[in-house]
């Protein structure tokens, strides 16, 4: 899905734009349309129907997300600075696609995240479970279900990506790693 055309990453782009302003009820497809520039029969040529459009746009941005974490990872690293570069990553992508975290939000939050595509989540639940896993077994961190691990890991970067987005403080790199770090300070078995 990486080679989008033109016209489909202006209905992505469109959506999220709407989406964000109007929520998932409030935005037609024809006003998504519109804003895209394109023509309201040309929509329906690449999605059958919003829910369509909804369902492959969530699946592109864990895509995306999924692509820009792996990018920062190194098998060769030592565990501690594979996660703060995971979760510095993550965080990273939220604030430079902050449209994407609102829709995120809004997505798992509404009937659509009952919906979620399993091999879309799976994919990127396996490789962190993997990641988390290998961290337990070799005994550097506290010996916490995966799952339950998750959205503590995950809550921390979307609340530290929105302070920044809301301009409540501008985070540096050095920031970021700072708050990582405490995330991580609490995970690990202390030494």
């Amino acid at each position: 899905m990486d080679n989008l055309t033109e016209k489909k990453k202006a209905i992505f782009e469109s959506t999220l734009e709407l989406v964000k302003v109007n929520g998932f009820h409030g935005t037609p497809m024809s006003q998504i349309a519109k804003n895209a520039g394109v023509a309201a029969g040309t929509i329906y040529h690449y999605f059958e129907s919003k829910d369509a459009l909804i369902m492959e746009l969530y699946g592109y941005i864990l895509n995306q997300r999924m692509a820009a974490l792996l990018t920062a990872d190194n098998e060769q690293m030592e565990f501690k600075e594979r996660f703060l570069n995971f979760w510095i990553s993550y965080c990273n992508f939220y604030i430079q696609h902050p449209k994407a975290l609102f829709f995120i939000e809004q997505f798992v939050n509404s009937p659509y995240g009952t919906r979620d595509p399993v091999n879309e989540t799976e994919r990127f639940q396996n490789e962190f479970k993997d990641f988390v896993i290998s961290g337990i077994e070799t005994g550097i961190l506290k010996p916490i279900d995966g799952y339950l691990l998750g959205p503590l890991i995950h809550g921390s970067i979307v609340t530290t990506a929105k302070i920044h987005l809301c301009r409540k403080i501008e985070l540096t790199t050095n920031e970021l790693r700072q708050v990582a770090e405490v995330i991580w300070d609490g995970i690990k078995i202390s030494s």
